[in-house]
């Protein structure tokens, strides 16, 4: 059994829908206080009245940009002020519009790097204080097998953003460890969230077809990978990515898949 975490308060930033919204889930459930962020409030609003029906930890929101240093800024001060501190930060913002490499405008690369590189910096940097007065900070980074292992026509500036996670992920982990400040990552695979029903029953089978388990990731396996990362049990886990996919990247072919 590992030792509640209960009473602590974290930030989940792009907390309103998909995977943010299952680690807001997890965490609430755990009886951790959570304020979210997103951009859109009629969102926020409904997933807080959703997470605050659970029980367990309480539920709030923010709104901002994680590109912009003041909406960090006014995030973590928020959560200070609701709370009394911050003790994690799931740094999970990000976006993946398709573009191909040749086609690709500034303007594409830009609002890529700005949202996944830039504001996962920013949302780290202004949470520092809070965190090292908690005593057992943690700082959790959703990055993706997408860039990192694997890659996918459309979305080089995303697999780009998401590499440049974990290269900021180890120096930090190395910065902020005397500070008591723990930095690791999660790395998704297909994960089933709201958008996808969109897509068409055709689209999903193929992707789980693409893995060993034969189906999708749910938003809450990716939560409670990060709740691990919280706990006091991975206090000397650090600068660490962890991949959540369901054995997705394992196979060299779709020859190894078909020999099952």
């Amino acid at each position: 059994m590992f030792a509640s975490i209960a009473g602590r308060s974290a930030i989940v930033t792009g907390g309103t829908k998909g995977i943010g919204k299952g680690i807001a889930r997890v965490f609430v459930k755990a009886g951790v206080n959570v304020l979210i962020t997103g951009r859109n409030e009629q969102d926020a609003r409904r997933t807080c009245e959703e997470l605050s029906a659970l029980g367990g930890g309480a539920a709030a929101f923010v709104l901002g940009d994680v590109a912009t240093k003041a909406s960090c800024e006014q995030m973590a001060a928020t959560a200070v002020e609701v709370y009394g501190g911050i003790d994690i930060v799931c740094a999970n913002a990000g976006i993946f519009p398709d573009a191909k490499l040749a086609t690709m405008s500034e303007a594409d690369m830009d609002v890529v790097l700005d949202t996944n590189v830039k504001g996962t910096l920013l949302t780290v940097q202004a949470c520092i204080p809070a965190l090292q007065r908690s005593g057992h900070g943690r700082v959790i980074l959703t990055s993706s097998i997408t860039g990192p292992i694997t890659g996918f026509p459309g979305w080089s500036h995303y697999g780009a953003s998401k590499a440049a996670q974990l290269g900021f992920m180890r120096t930090a982990a190395i910065e902020l460890a005397p500070m008591g400040i723990t930095v690791n990552a999660v790395l998704p695979g297909n994960i089933a969230t709201e958008g996808l029903a969109d897509l068409g029953p055709e689209y999903r089978k193929a992707m789980e077809m693409s893995i060993p388990q034969r189906r999708l990731g749910e938003v809450d396996d990716i939560g409670n990978a990060a709740l691990f990362f919280a706990s006091d049990e991975a206090a000397y886990v650090t600068g660490q990515a962890l991949v959540v996919d369901g054995g997705q990247i394992l196979p060299e072919s779709l020859a190894a898949l078909e020999a099952m």
